[in-house]
């Protein structure tokens, strides 16, 4: 783009994002009355205090949600060990995803921090400070001053992990003149499947930068636990059965229950964990298990003699999948479209999953044709399925297969830094 003139609906938002400046301050001070902020983040989006720049090349990746921020730091523990003379910047919007981050561990060579409000000024100073030699957007979550901004210093940028469905695209249409703009310039794009391939091309995206690679999220480090809290677990558990719904969303409770009244009949002593995906729904949940179940937002540390636990919190499910072997992820009965399958099979743990996958369509997909995950349609599958896991056990291993088109991504990476 730099060295070409601006397109006008491109200057139009440049110059409407200068004169928000100020509402972007209050909004933040806002957030910080909330609890959502604090004062070194604010400082770091407002670009008036940054990390300190290592020495030499630096690769800088943005990404929005704990999902795509964890995608960005496998990617870039693939990509370190290639260029060992990279350093890596990881930007995010959300205070939880900097948590995950750090949680989980950061690629070597590589430090987080938030990234800059959208207006010109913010973005020329958090440029000025990191100078990246590529700039690699994480989905679409695509800043249009802070990409000119890019642009104009000539630094290349690429978008991985792209994914936009029919319902996506029709909400972005009304930008089209804005996206029109950005995506040409973009060296690659990496789809994760031919229905993006066609909306990215409607915005402006010209065919030839489009390649499908699949999701990237099957890259994320394992989560992380607390090792004192796994021994003290596993203690407690001894040889009991167990096994998790994970993310779970309104109605899949109820039939996680039902599966597990069925597997009591067999198994007395099962228990079942359910951490729900927001953990603020933990009193329509109470209400749902059986009286007394302990809850881990209570003080309940550890299972007792009950047949459900409730793990009402957040940032723990490396724990629940290093202890339960199967998980019926949630999300896939509700209409919400299933989450990530890679998180369990990171940790050894099997995968079973409901009809409502489209978010990750293709990866179960691919998985439930290698038997990595097995679909289920009610109670009782679902209760047969983990009688089955209980019977035979795998070993607690990362199952998650070789993605060849992850190096071919890697290359391309390194192409443009050359």
């Amino acid at each position: 783009m730099s060295g070409a003139p601006t397109p006008l609906a491109l200057r139009a938002y440049l110059q409407l994002a200068r004169a928000l400046a100020p509402v972007w301050r209050f909004g933040l001070r806002q957030r910080l009355k909330r609890g959502k902020e604090t004062e070194a983040s604010i400082d770091q989006k407002l670009g008036r205090e940054m990390a300190r720049r290592p020495a030499g090349p630096l690769v800088w990746g943005h990404a929005v949600g704990v999902g795509e921020s964890m995608a960005l730091a496998g990617l870039f523990a693939r990509l370190a060990p290639l260029r060992p003379d990279l350093h890596f910047l990881i930007t995010t919007t959300a205070r939880t995803s900097g948590d995950a981050l750090r949680r989980n561990g950061l690629p070597p060579r590589c430090q987080h921090q938030f990234a800059p409000v959208d207006t010109p000024e913010a973005a020329a100073r958090f440029l000025d400070h990191w100078q990246p030699a590529l700039a690699v957007w994480c989905e679409m979550d695509l800043w249009p001053a802070l990409i000119t901004a890019t642009d104009v210093r000539q630094i290349p940028r690429v978008l991985v992990n792209a994914r936009l469905s029919a319902a996506s695209l029709a909400k972005r249409r009304w930008g089209r003149w804005i996206y029109q703009a950005l995506l040409p310039g973009f060296r690659g794009i990496f789809a994760q499947n031919d229905q993006t391939v066609e909306a990215l091309a409607q915005l402006g995206a010209p065919r030839e930068h489009i390649t499908v690679t699949g999701t990237i999220k099957s890259l994320s480090p394992a989560l992380s636990c607390d090792p004192a809290a796994l021994a003290d677990w596993q203690q407690t558990l001894r040889a009991r059965p167990v096994w998790l719904i994970a993310s779970s969303h309104p109605g899949e409770e109820t039939l996680a229950l039902t599966a597990h009244a069925l597997l009591r009949q067999q198994h007395p002593d099962a228990l079942l964990i359910i951490a729900p995906r927001v953990p603020t729904r933990r009193d329509d949940v109470v209400t749902l298990c059986p009286p007394g179940s302990p809850q881990r937002s209570a003080g309940a540390q550890l299972p007792t003699g009950a047949g459900v636990y409730i793990a009402d919190t957040i940032g723990e499910m490396g724990l629940w999948y290093r202890i339960a072997p199967v998980a019926l992820v949630g999300g896939s009965f509700a209409p919400v479209g299933g989450h990530n399958p890679h998180e369990p099979l990171a940790l050894g743990c099997a995968v079973l999953h409901g009809p409502n996958v489209w978010n990750f369509a293709e990866s179960y997909e691919s998985l439930d044709h290698a038997g990595l995950s097995l679909p289920v349609s009610d109670a009782a599958q679902i209760a047969a399925a983990v009688q089955a896991t209980w019977a035979s056990p795998a070993p607690r291993e990362d199952r998650r297969p070789a993605d060849p088109q992850v190096d071919a991504m890697l290359e391309r990476l390194k192409a443009c830094l050359d």
